[in-house]
């Protein structure tokens, strides 16, 4: 909470005040709970696949394809010790040669984004761009899960419909 906001509970005899310096947008992107109109719409992070299939930077290229493969996904997120998104391997990179090291056919510093960001918006910024998937991140760049084009444009037509339903009622 905001410093202000801290003090003045404290005015009013509140004992338990926590000031968390990091903001709100920091506060959303970790997943936390809000309130308000804005979230009650679904959030890239409500929608991203959690299962997503990683892999480390020494891993190499047809071990992490194999795995891609059994679990049914075309793109892989190269990620830390501490599942810090570091890369990604999408289709293209995937078929590089078997023993190359992931470092070295990875795409690195992919963008990402936050769990907090409308899913209507990411559906349109996933089509507008022509990305099959992105990574959502936190704040601090951990893995949330992968938003797939499919999942974000199907949720968000089922958004806009159920406005529709509201406003037509």
């Amino acid at each position: 909470m905001a410093p202000r906001a801290a003090a003045r509970l404290e005015s009013l005899g509140f004992d338990a005040v926590y000031e968390y310096r990091a903001g709100k947008l920091d506060w959303l992107a970790a997943g936390n709970p809000t309130e308000g109109e804005n979230s009650k719409g679904p959030r890239a992070g409500d929608v991203a696949r959690k299962d997503a299939v990683v892999c480390g930077l020494k891993d190499r290229v047809g071990d992490v394809r194999e795995r891609a493969r059994a679990a049914g996904w075309n793109v892989v997120v190269v990620v830390d010790d501490a599942q810090v998104v570091l890369g990604l391997l999408r289709s293209e990179q995937l078929e590089e040669e078997p023993g190359l090291p992931v470092e070295k056919a990875m795409r690195p510093g992919p963008s990402t984004f936050r769990p907090y960001v409308p899913i209507k918006e990411m559906a349109d910024y996933m089509v507008e761009h022509q990305l099959d998937s992105v990574p959502i991140t936190t704040s601090a760049g951990q893995l949330v899960g992968v938003l797939f084009k499919g999942d974000a444009a199907r949720e968000a037509a089922s958004g806009s419909a159920a406005t529709r339903r509201l406003i037509t009622s």
